[in-house]
């Protein structure tokens, strides 16, 4: 090629490659007045030493029971993960008793129910995706067992869709059985809004707010997501009081090993004929 061809060829690159990130650029733009982007919250647990706020988990709990239960599933948490954490052994059996379990076959090979145990997980609210697509408008409700780390935002997202029920604004129009909720990405969503004040009442007497309301169910949710949460920073702390010492003695044996061969001086005297 010419020089004139390679200058050419070499702005038309330039010139398509601005094109396509102008074009990325106000497309993301778009994207973000049609979504609202959730603030950061300050939870109890986000420290890198802090552990879950084990109150506000059982609170939370009662309010997935009460409340969201009747739609989304836990399928991943069996009763048994309850124990020491926000009940005691007891009092997870008897809330494992509480639900009864298609179980079998039987001595004669017939299909029987029997109540909870501390192994078998929460039950799923409809038997099957098809039943739950309609009782729902044709969605099917996500199961909560992961959601905090599912969506973008974890906890924050979740708090704010839970509060941010309003009004749609001028042009927006929702379909049959949708509600607006700026933080929900294109804003429609099936699910009306799930928490209201002293739609429940505590056990220990918290005062039932919106916001304590979302706060706690979240929390739970958060726990859901990662029961080895604390543990976790437990073992960590653990491991850093044995590696700290151990690295401060390794850079002092390095230092010691090494300084011969760093502060000496090495001549070449080669031998004269």
């Amino acid at each position: 090629w010419t020089v004139g061809k390679k200058v050419l060829a070499t702005a038309l690159g330039m010139g398509a490659t601005g094109g396509a990130g102008l074009y990325v650029a106000l497309d993301e733009s778009v994207k973000a007045d049609l979504t609202l982007h959730p603030p950061k919250l300050p939870w109890s647990h986000k420290g890198p030493i802090d552990s879950f706020d084990h109150a506000s988990i059982r609170r939370g709990y009662q309010v997935y029971k009460q409340v969201c239960a009747a739609c989304h599933s836990l399928k991943y948490i069996p009763y048994r993960h309850f124990v020491d954490v926000f009940m005691t052994e007891d009092e997870a059996k008897e809330e494992a008793a509480e639900i009864m379990v298609r179980d079998g076959p039987n001595d004669i090979g017939e299909m029987f129910d029997r109540p909870g145990k501390l192994t078998d997980y929460l039950p799923m609210p409809f038997p099957n995706s098809a039943a739950a697509a309609y009782a729902n408008n044709g969605a099917v409700p996500p199961d909560l067992s992961l959601m905090v780390l599912a969506r973008h935002g974890g906890e924050d997202y979740l708090y704010h869709l839970l509060n941010g029920y309003c009004d749609p604004p001028e042009g927006v129009e929702l379909g049959e059985g949708q509600h607006f909720n700026p933080y929900f990405p294109g804003g429609a969503i099936g699910m009306a809004p799930p928490l209201y004040t002293d739609i429940i009442e505590y056990e220990d007497g918290t005062p039932a707010t919106q916001s304590q309301l979302a706060k706690d169910v979240i929390t739970f949710l958060s726990w859901t997501a990662m029961p080895e949460h604390d543990e976790r920073k437990k073992f960590g702390m653990k491991a850093m009081l044995v590696l700290i010492p151990f690295t401060a003695l390794c850079y002092y044996k390095k230092r010691q090993y090494w300084s011969l061969l760093k502060s000496g001086k090495y001549v070449y005297n080669p031998k004269k004929y």
